[in-house]
């Protein structure tokens, strides 16, 4: 009897950057590594093509890869899980303050008085002075 041995996969976090294609989403995954002679920490980021079967990680997603057989061309990684799905705004704006409202209408309408004097006396300027 031949013993089943467990398989041993990179697992990566990354970010979700784009969900458009059917089935496969791009996860970026950032690493920092000190520079081997210089030390300064450097900073790379890696893009992975990742299959979703179902369609259920979104952009900004934090997910979990693994690796597994080649799916496609390009597609080597897996969607484990989303672990903190992307924060959404729960606020709807109901109501325009309405300070703000004159407030604005004020400075547009100080910006066209002074919008219509101003380029009238720049060009007379130049008329006479050439």
């Amino acid at each position: 009897m031949v013993e089943a041995r467990p398989v041993n996969r990179k697992s990566r976090v990354g970010t979700v950057v784009s969900d458009k294609g059917d089935q496969t989403i791009i996860v970026s995954i950032a690493r920092a590594a000190p520079h081997r002679l210089y030390h300064k920490v450097i900073r790379t980021t890696k893009r992975y093509p990742v299959h979703d079967p179902e369609n259920t990680a979104t952009l900004g997603d934090l997910v979990r890869i693994e690796e597994c057989r080649p799916i496609s061309k390009t597609k080597r990684w897996r969607l484990v899980e989303v672990i903190v799905e992307r924060q959404v705004a729960d606020v709807a704006a109901t109501s325009i303050d309405a300070t703000l409202v004159t407030e604005m209408q004020r400075s547009a309408a100080h910006a066209a008085e002074s919008g219509s004097e101003s380029p009238a006396a720049p060009a007379g300027g130049e008329q006479a002075q050439a």
